[in-house]
């Protein structure tokens, strides 16, 4: 089995002076680096006073779902002839919050829209999904539900 290993270096930005002498003295900003990549500014989610213009944790989790059902959906397409020509997911994410102010997800649906070069495609690019579902490595990492509500369209001529 071989292993890979992934590093990320997230920094605090977010002090305003006074550390963290009360919850509302700091903010929540930060930075995400990955080496040999540019700096992600983050922050919470405004519902937890953070800044609204800034990637959340529940931002990437959401991207890294659906980033990954599509490599491997593009993957699988690729060497089983149906071509793909357009991909985009409208990824819808649901987070409950405890009373505790815990919180989890609860499912995630991927929502893509992908455009094959021909109509016969269509049938086996549906189908592709759960394999591509099946093969993702952040989906079979977490602990809800990932489901998935495909459109597939052709563009070009009709097969007859």
């Amino acid at each position: 089995m071989k292993h890979h290993q992934y590093n990320a270096k997230i920094t605090w930005t977010g002090n305003r002076g006074t550390g963290t002498g009360d919850y509302r003295s700091y903010d929540r900003s930060h930075d995400i680096a990955v080496n040999g990549k540019r700096i992600i500014e983050g922050s919470s989610d405004a519902a937890f006073r953070g800044d609204p213009s800034k990637h959340t944790p529940e931002d990437f989790l959401v991207c890294s779902l659906s980033t990954c059902h599509m490599l491997w959906y593009l993957h699988v397409c690729a060497v089983n002839d149906v071509v793909v020509t357009n991909y985009v997911d409208n990824a819808f994410a649901v987070m409950e919050e405890n009373q505790d102010g815990s919180g989890q997800f609860i499912g995630v649906t991927l929502n893509p829209i992908v455009t094959v070069e021909a109509e016969k495609m269509i049938d086996k690019a549906i189908e592709l999904h759960h394999k591509a579902h099946r093969m993702c490595f952040i989906a079979r990492s977490v602990n809800f539900d990932v489901n998935h509500k495909p459109q597939v369209i052709a563009v070009g001529k009709p097969d007859f």
